[in-house]
């Protein structure tokens, strides 16, 4: 057969390559990557910053809430504690003595009687009580007369304070064996006070 003929001169030869394109999608794929978590990470910052300064700001306003709530709370119980409490010339004392020795029920009611009570009865103290009282005294009034019996309990430190199914609304004043003398006026003053006017509460710290 005829023909041109070549002949290959030389001792390099063409090298086969991968296509650039390839690499390029490889590294396109592996940059977006790099910039997605970039991304993501600075979004959790932000998130975290600006979320952590509200709960802040949420817990202050609360905080500060509670201290307002609280400090009307305490004034009205001071304010309620204070309305509730009955007035020396309001409370009528049965003076009864309970010990051997003679006049202290006459000398206790004449003190009372010069602190602003009203004085009932006066003598000697019924069966159930009579020798029977070890300490200072007992202080007896019906039910629900929780403050007529602290207000009482001012002028006796140290004694009983006790209800009964009495109708009336007279107290029991009960001279024990232990009993030496009614509180001090001066002290039973200034108890007397703190109670119908108590000092407020001091201010929460907010």
């Amino acid at each position: 057969m005829g023909g041109k003929k070549y002949r290959i001169t030389g001792d390099r030869y063409p090298r086969m390559r991968r296509p650039r394109h390839r690499r390029r999608i490889v590294l396109t794929v592996v940059a977006t990557a790099c910039v997605l978590g970039l991304a993501a990470w600075g979004t959790l910052q932000l998130i975290d910053v600006f979320g952590g300064r509200t709960s802040s700001a949420r817990a202050a306003s609360q905080g500060e809430q509670h201290c307002r709530d609280g400090g009307k709370a305490e004034a009205a119980q001071a304010g309620a504690a204070a309305q509730k409490m009955p007035a020396p010339g309001a409370l009528t004392v049965n003076v009864f003595n309970a010990t051997p020795r003679s006049g202290l029920a006459k000398r206790t009611a004449d003190e009372l009687q010069k602190r602003g009570f009203k004085i009932g009865k006066v003598g000697n103290a019924p069966a159930a009580y009579d020798k029977k009282v070890k300490d200072a005294g007992i202080l007896l009034g019906p039910q629900a007369s929780d403050a007529p019996l602290k207000v009482l309990a001012t002028q006796l430190a140290g004694a009983q304070q006790k209800t009964d199914g009495r109708k009336g609304t007279d107290l029991d004043l009960i001279i024990g064996d232990a009993f030496k003398d009614l509180t001090p006026q001066q002290n039973a003053a200034k108890s007397l006070a703190l109670l119908t006017h108590p000092s407020p509460a001091p201010a929460a710290k907010c």
